[in-house]
């Protein structure tokens, strides 16, 4: 019942889950993508530390503006740690029109250019790729608009799935005391 239910929500939002396979291995695949400063990073490089990730696209009217300000504030929360023991990364689901300008932009405008907090883009097919890792794709609509992610996960350092949330009704501390849990106890939150 709780899995029709969220795959419901999940539905209705826009999004996608590909498979329900649970977390027997890491959500990170080797894609390259490139971050809002024009430098690539391997998904699975950000391995090491817990990272917490969401999905947006810059002409987003409210959804990703939500979310993006909720880790605005799990940012603030974690502090110092952000960075140096927990990274962040946003990633577009309109890589069409979501360059590395567009992602810095956005994150400036956002309250969100920080260090530790990544925004990622690269071409359709990088992003499809990256998004199957998290066994999620990418929605387009009839008229070309971008259906909405609004999922919102906790990775684990080993690049596990440590916990999903949705995005539109998480609460910042909520996030920031699983990430503070899974530092702590090396993964499980």
């Amino acid at each position: 019942m709780v899995v029709a239910i969220a795959s419901s929500v999940l539905a209705a939002a826009g999004c996608h889950r590909d498979s329900e396979s649970g977390a027997a291995a890491s959500v990170l695949t080797d894609t390259k993508l490139v971050d809002q400063n024009g430098n690539t990073i391997a998904l699975s490089s950000l391995k090491g530390k817990p990272l917490v990730v969401d999905f947006i696209y810059t002409s987003c009217p409210g959804p990703c503006l939500m979310e993006t300000a909720k880790l605005a504030n799990v940012a603030l929360r974690l502090g110092n740690d952000l960075g140096s023991k927990v990274t962040i990364v946003s990633i577009s689901v309109d890589p069409e029109h979501d360059g590395p300008k567009q992602l810095l932009d956005y994150s400036r405008q956002q309250g969100a250019d920080e260090k530790g907090w990544y925004f990622l883009t690269g071409g359709p097919a990088e992003i499809d790729q990256a998004l199957s890792g998290f066994k999620l794709s990418r929605q387009i609509e009839p008229d070309g608009s971008v259906g909405h992610l609004v999922d919102m996960m906790l990775i684990g350092p080993d690049g596990r799935l440590v916990r999903e949330y949705n995005g539109e009704v998480v609460k910042a501390q909520d996030i920031v005391d699983d990430v503070k849990k899974t530092l702590n106890k090396g993964g499980a939150a």
